[in-house]
C-alpha cells in the first residue's frame, strides 16, 4: 500500500522570516523610487543578505511583487468601497480616481504594477473584486446624471495609462502636476447636453486588456 504524504506548510524560522522582512523592506524603498526592473542584486545588497537568500525567498518576481503590494492592492479596494458609500455621486468617482492615482504618484513600483502585470493571478484575482464595483461607481454616477452617458469603467481605467508617463516625467520636477491635467480629464467626463457623444467604440474587458498589454510593449522598447 502506498502511503500519501500530506505536505505541511510550516513557518519560517525566526532568522529566514527576519530576511524575508527586511527583503521586502529594502524592495519598498527601491521599487517605489526606480520602479520594478530592481534586480535580485540589487535587492540583495540594499537588504544585507545574499543574492542566494533573495533567491529563496522569492523565486521570481512576480512572487516579490505579489507580496510587496498585497496592502496597497488593499488599500485600492478600500478606497473603491469609500467612493460607494459616498452620497454624492460625482465626489465618489472623483475621490476614487484621484486617491487611487495618489498611491500611484507616491510609489512608482504600484503605478507600473497596475499598469502592467494585468495576466498576473495577482492582478486577475483583485480585477474580479474591483472591476464590479468600478461598476457600480460610473453606474451610480450616471443614474445620477452627473457624467455623460456614454462612460463605462474602463474609461476610468484609461486614466492612469495617459496620466502615468506625466507621473513619471515630472517626478523629480513637480511631482504633483499630474493633478492638473487629472482636472482637465474629470471635465471631460461630466455630463454636458451640448457636447457631442465620445468618438470611437467602448472597451470591453478583453480590449482594455489589450491596449494595457500594448502600452507595456511601447513603453519597455523606449
Amino acid at each position: 500500500m502506498v502511503v500519501e504524504r500530506t505536505q505541511i506548510c510550516r513557518p519560517l524560522r525566526k532568522d529566514a522570516e527576519r530576511n524575508r522582512q527586511r527583503i521586502l523592506q529594502a524592495a519598498r524603498i527601491l521599487v517605489a523610487q526606480h520602479g520594478l526592473g530592481v534586480s535580485h542584486d540589487q535587492l540583495a545588497e540594499a537588504a544585507d543578505v545574499a543574492v542566494g537568500t533573495v533567491y529563496r525567498r522569492f523565486p521570481d518576481k512576480d512572487s516579490l511583487l505579489e507580496a510587496l503590494f498585497v496592502d496597497e492592492m488593499d488599500q485600492v479596494m478600500r478606497i473603491a468601497r469609500a467612493a460607494l458609500e459616498n452620497p454624492d455621486p460625482w465626489q465618489g468617482l472623483v475621490c476614487f480616481v484621484t486617491q487611487s492615482l495618489e498611491l500611484q504618484a507616491g510609489n512608482r513600483g504600484l503605478k507600473e504594477f497596475l499598469m502592467h502585470n494585468v495576466t498576473s493571478d495577482a492582478m486577475s484575482a483583485c480585477r474580479a473584486d474591483l472591476i464590479p464595483m468600478l461598476d457600480r461607481i460610473v453606474a451610480r454616477a450616471r443614474e445620477a446624471g452627473v457624467v455623460r452617458p456614454e462612460v463605462t469603467t474602463y474609461d476610468l481605467g484609461m486614466i492612469p495609462l495617459m496620466l502615468g508617463p506625466v507621473m513619471d516625467g515630472c517626478r523629480a520636477v513637480q511631482p504633483d502636476l499630474w493633478r492638473r491635467p487629472l482636472e482637465i480629464v474629470l471635465e471631460g467626463l461630466r455630463a454636458c447636453p451640448e457636447r457631442d457623444r465620445l468618438p470611437a467604440a467602448e472597451l470591453d474587458t478583453d480590449g482594455f486588456l489589450e491596449v494595457m498589454r500594448c502600452a507595456h510593449v511601447s513603453t519597455s522598447r523606449r
